[in-house]
């Protein structure tokens, strides 16, 4: 070793403050749970505000819409009970309408041909089905009154549950 260089070690080790940096180093986690969810939501399915039992044929069809937003790759299935007037969540081929003590029956379905009853996927009833994109999908819902003979005038009305299973 030169003359030079023991020199600068011992002022080195000597000299306070003076210092060789030493480092270290290591690993930590990033971590990120997203989880799949969906909401829904729905608007009023109107047969009308001025059906003429007398006047109107039969059947009478009105469709609504049911906005469906489940996040991207979510798979679903959207249910539909029988209503509050059925007389049970499950009895699709009973769904009333009130007014009063008074019934309308009506029907919902999944098709424009109105074959398919949309129900909750039991007692004769099918349900529909789709994958989420992050974005709002529109599922229409096809509505009929198969009959309006000898109805009672008034206003009628039903609530019907919808479910997303996801």
């Amino acid at each position: 070793m030169t003359n030079f260089k023991r020199t600068l070690l011992i002022a080195a080790l000597l000299t306070p403050g003076l210092s060789m940096a030493v480092t270290a180093s290591n690993t930590f986690q990033v971590t990120a749970t997203v989880i799949s969810s969906c909401t829904v939501s729905g608007t009023t399915l109107n047969f009308g505000n001025t059906i003429d039992s007398l006047a109107t044929p039969t059947p009478v069809d009105a469709t609504s819409t049911l906005t469906v937003t489940c996040s991207n790759t979510t798979p679903y299935t959207v249910a539909l009970n029988a209503g509050t007037n059925a007389g049970g969540a499950s009895n699709f081929s009973t769904r009333k309408m009130k007014s009063g003590s008074n019934t309308l029956s009506y029907q919902l379905y999944t098709d424009t041909g109105r074959s398919t009853v949309w129900g909750d996927g039991t007692a004769s009833s099918s349900t529909s089905a789709g994958t989420g994109t992050g974005s709002a999908q529109t599922l229409s819902i096809y509505g009929r009154l198969p009959s309006i003979a000898n109805a009672v005038p008034g206003a009628y009305t039903d609530t019907v549950t919808v479910t997303v299973t996801y």
